[in-house]
Formats: structure tokens, sequence, C-alpha cells
């Protein structure tokens, strides 16, 4: 039986998880997927048997979002984070200057004769970026000339304690020994100015490192479940090895703008893991589809105050 569509009534005193149990009666699109996104997540992160997994795309990390994953972290709610090499490249330039609040719209070829780069609507000048970040790496490689070979969550643990900033979500990956894995970490500054620096010295990733990790953490784990946001190598990394937890994941939030109908895998809704057995067939799972740097505030927010 179908329940009535409510209408959603506020006033100044209405409190944030009131407004999302309105959503989720509200009939009302994404709304009502949203509403269902913090059930599961409470849920989930309120499962001490479960395994719990953040993937995310590094471009968050260049947006006030630095600051909820940052407090995620602090919080030690998750116990594996999956991301890319864009979210160490902006956590490190970002602990040590400002990045500048821009538009879409701003004429890219001015930007460039200025030395400025534009990620989506942030703009940052090389001197905040680039040049940071050679030199930091490079400091850090003269710190830890005596390892041969590192896996990814060693090298970010490493990162996190050369950062040594509160505001640094690395930092407290660090402080609270949170796995931060990064499967295409030569993808970004980090990655490639650590290449660079192998040239004068012996030095590799281990990969492998980080793959015995997530086999010994998924293979062990009765119940797992994931917050994935965004697509690419950090979404797929995490839904491939949800495949040797049981009979997939149990629990899956995802938050993305892509589409489906171009059969990638960043669009695929979660219905399409489960033929693959990454997601249980008795999966709690939900598809939103809107911008994260919109919802998640919000989101986040009704979930500190929803669990104790």
């Amino acid at each position: 039986m179908s329940e009535h569509v409510c209408d959603i009534k506020i006033n100044r005193d209405t409190d944030i998880n009131a407004i999302f149990e309105m959503m989720r009666k509200s009939g009302g699109f994404m709304g009502v997927n949203l509403a269902l996104s913090k059930d599961i997540l409470v849920e989930m992160l309120s499962n001490p048997k479960c395994l719990k997994i953040l993937s995310f795309t590094g471009n968050l990390m260049a947006t006030g979002l630095r600051g909820i994953f940052t407090d995620m972290a602090r919080r030690h709610l998750f116990d594996l984070i999956i991301t890319t090499c864009a979210s160490l490249d902006h956590d490190l330039a970002r602990s040590r200057a400002n990045y500048e609040a821009g538009s879409f719209d701003i004429d890219d070829y001015e930007l460039r004769r200025r030395g400025i780069h534009r990620l989506g609507n942030v703009l940052i000048k090389n001197t905040s970026y680039g040049e940071i970040i050679e030199k930091e790496i490079r400091e850090l490689m003269k710190k830890i000339k005596d390892i041969d070979r590192v896996s990814t969550h060693e090298f970010c643990w490493m990162l996190g304690e050369h950062i040594g900033n509160e505001d640094s979500f690395l930092y407290w990956c660090w402080k609270e020994k949170i796995p931060v894995i990064v499967p295409g970490i030569i993808d970004g500054a980090v990655g490639f100015h650590v290449w660079l620096n192998s040239q004068t010295r012996r030095f590799c990733f281990d990969l492998m490192k980080d793959e015995a990790l997530l086999s010994d953490n998924l293979w062990k784990a009765k119940v797992s479940g994931a917050l994935i946001i965004g697509g690419g190598i950090s979404k797929h990394h995490t839904l491939w090895w949800g495949q040797f937890s049981g009979e997939g994941l149990e629990y899956a939030v995802y938050i993305s703008t892509a589409t489906e109908y171009d059969g990638s895998l960043s669009g695929a809704r979660p219905r399409e893991a489960v033929s693959w057995k990454k997601l249980s067939s008795t999966a709690k799972h939900v598809f939103v589809n809107a911008d994260v740097t919109i919802i998640l505030p919000f989101l986040y927010s009704a979930l500190l105050k929803s669990m104790k």
C-alpha cells in the first residue's frame, strides 16, 4: 500500500531531521532518495559489525567539502577510504595556501595569462598549487629516503604526518590510522612529483600491498557498506572489492550526477552492481542524483544529529 504525498511544512524552529522525515514522505523526486540515504547511512554507521568504506573523487577536496571529509576522519566514521590522487594534491596545497572562489564563466585565457588554474568555479594560483606540491613532496621524499617501496595508504599517512595541520584530511587519517587507498596514485601532482624524485633514488609504490589490505579486510568482513561519492576509479575499486565481502556490500549510498545511459561505471546505478554481485541481492541501497556540494552538508548534519 503506497503512502499519501505529504506537504513539507517548515518554520524557523524546524529540526533538520524533521525536514528529512518530511522529505521521505514528500514524494518529491530526489528529496525522497536523499532522506532514504540518511536512513541507510545511520544504520550502516551504527552497525559495529559493519566494515565501513568512504569513496569519493579528489576534485571535492578543492571545495569546502574538505571540512566534512576531515571531520569524518577525525570522528573515525569509516574504516577504509578509497579516493583519487587529487585528494592528496588539494589537501596538501590547501594546508599551505588558500584557493579562491570564482565563477564558471571567467575568461580561461586570461586566467592562464595570470597563472591561475580553474577547477569549476574554484580558482587556484599556480603558486598555491604546483609550486607548493613540488616543494613539499621533495621535502617529504628526503624524510623517507631509506624506504624503497611503500603502499599508497602508508604514503598517505606519511604525507598526513608531514602536513601536520589539524585542518587537513590526511592529517586526521594518519592520526586515526584510517587507510587511504589511492589506486591511481600517479594520476595527479603528488604522484607525479614522487615519480620525479624517484629518478634520483630507488623508490616505487607497492600497490599490491594496498590490495592485500583490502583483501584482508573485505574477505573477513561479515557485513560491509559504502558511501560512494562520484564515479571513476575510486567508485569502481570500492565496488570491485565489495564482491569479496560475503554476498557483496550490504549497504550502498551513491551520490552522483552521472548518467547511466552511456554504459559507464560512473553513472551505473546500484542495481547494476547487484548483477555483478558487488552489492548483495538484499542490500539496502539508493542513488541520489544530485550535486554533492549542495546536499552533503545537510546530509552530514542530519547524520550527526541522528547518531549518538
